[in-house]
């Protein structure tokens, strides 16, 4: 069996039998390596080697976590809660998708933070949700819609950096010109797919309430009459001044800093607690940081194999002149690829350079080619144990520990976005060609 397939049905097999995802990363990583004709050292090696390009996303997140835990003592996030409660239980669950949907869609381009605004908002919102008996795998859905859905097709923040620095950018590099084509065109039926995809997890998967146990030391009091104003003012000074800090220096990490220093000097809090709200925090997002530190290293040993590349030639070799089979089974690659890496960001780079020739080789139309590797490339992301896409709306859903990384994230983002985009891409493939 090929070791990109190898290693990903067992890392998905170890992760949804509730081995811990970071174990069922590295297990997975050296049975690549090993299957793949690379010996033990050399696989630890290469594991060892990939693993420094997590570190500084880790200690982001860590980061943002500490300032999660300082604004959770502001009382902007129960202030907004209360408004949430303000309306029917239908009225309120229907204006929390919508918030945090916006939230995640402008995350990606007005205030392009991508996953960080979740641990500043969702946990504190754990307890009305609670109270409303919201299905969290929608919550789940919703985030990640937002997350994947905006960069695939608006080329603006994270999307301008997706489409035109990679997706457009290495299909030229592998030699197909791309200049005139129209992303909206190429990008609007998989971006279908996965609206499809968000209105059935809403109406028809997790519709029915789902009891959650109140727990205070995780849920905020959103019935709180008595609203201090200067926890609030400082708050606000403190989110300005992160984004601001970080689209200047482009550094989640002096963001996340700056945040927290408004709160130490200000005084909200205690200088005595300082350290023990810090601590809090970053515990908060270790295990998010961890696992992307080790996705790092799998994708480093995935790329080593070199069995990418293997199996793009035995797909080609399969379909013989067969586009449409042969489009079926590139996003088939893609969806391997992308969930072992967990970044569609790392996977285009990998995979255009291989895809591209074997698309003009079955004549596919430009537009066609950017559907499919635009497609491939995003397949996976929302599904992925190691995508930054899931582990963080379950780093914030899951504060009170009642919210499971693989059955409560991980499965329903991907039956539910990755059918639709398998689905949908291949269909823009086939339409952009005809």
């Amino acid at each position: 069996m090929n070791a990109v397939i190898l290693a990903v049905l067992l890392m998905l097999g170890l992760s949804i039998s509730r081995v811990p995802v970071v174990a069922a990363i590295v297990v997975s990583a050296i049975a690549a390596g090993l299957s793949s004709g690379m010996d033990l050292q050399t696989t630890i090696n290469s594991f060892e080697a990939g693993i420094g390009a997590g570190a500084s996303t880790a200690l982001s997140y860590a980061m943002l976590g500490a300032f999660a835990a300082a604004m959770a003592q502001s009382g902007i996030p129960q202030f907004i809660a209360t408004k949430f409660l303000g309306a029917s239980a239908d009225a309120g669950k229907w204006m929390l998708f919508l918030a945090l949907g916006l939230a995640a869609i402008m995350s990606q381009n007005v205030i392009p933070i991508h996953i960080a605004f979740i641990p500043l908002v969702v946990p504190a919102l754990l307890g009305m949700m609670t109270k409303l008996h919201i299905d969290r795998r929608a919550i789940a859905c919703v985030i990640s819609f937002g997350l994947v859905t905006t960069y695939m097709i608006l080329p603006v923040g994270f999307g301008g950096i997706y489409i035109h620095e990679i997706l457009l950018a290495n299909i030229e590099l592998a030699g197909l010109a791309v200049e005139g084509v129209n992303i909206f065109e190429a990008m609007w039926l998989p971006a279908l797919g996965m609206c499809l995809g968000l209105l059935f997890a809403l109406l028809v998967s997790y519709r029915d309430p789902r009891s959650y146990q109140h727990s205070e030391e995780h849920h905020s009091n959103t019935h709180s009459e008595q609203i201090n104003l200067k926890p609030l003012l400082v708050g606000a000074v403190a989110v300005v001044l992160a984004f601001a800090v970080q689209l200047f220096t482009n550094s989640m990490i002096i963001g996340a800093l700056s945040g927290f220093a408004i709160f130490s000097l200000s005084g909200v809090l205690q200088w005595r607690s300082v350290d023990d709200t810090f601590i809090q925090g970053m515990r908060l997002m270790a295990n998010i940081g961890f696992i992307m530190i080790a996705a790092a290293g799998f994708a480093n040993v995935i790329q080593d194999t070199g069995e990418v590349t293997t199996l793009v030639n035995a797909t080609a070799s399969f379909v013989g002149g067969s586009a449409a089979l042969g489009a079926l089974l590139m996003l088939v690659v893609g969806l391997f690829v992308t969930m072992g890496i967990g970044s569609s960001f790392s996977t285009v780079p990998i995979i255009a350079t291989l895809f591209v020739p074997l698309s003009l080789q079955l004549g596919l139309s430009p537009l066609a080619i950017v559907a499919l590797v635009g497609t491939a490339g995003a397949l996976g992301d929302a599904g992925s144990p190691a995508s930054d896409t899931t582990l963080g709306p379950t780093a914030g859903l899951n504060v009170d520990g009642q919210h499971d990384h693989i059955r409560d994230t991980v499965i329903p983002t991907f039956l539910h976005y990755n059918i639709p985009l398998l689905v949908f891409g291949w269909l823009a493939a086939m339409v952009l060609s005809s």
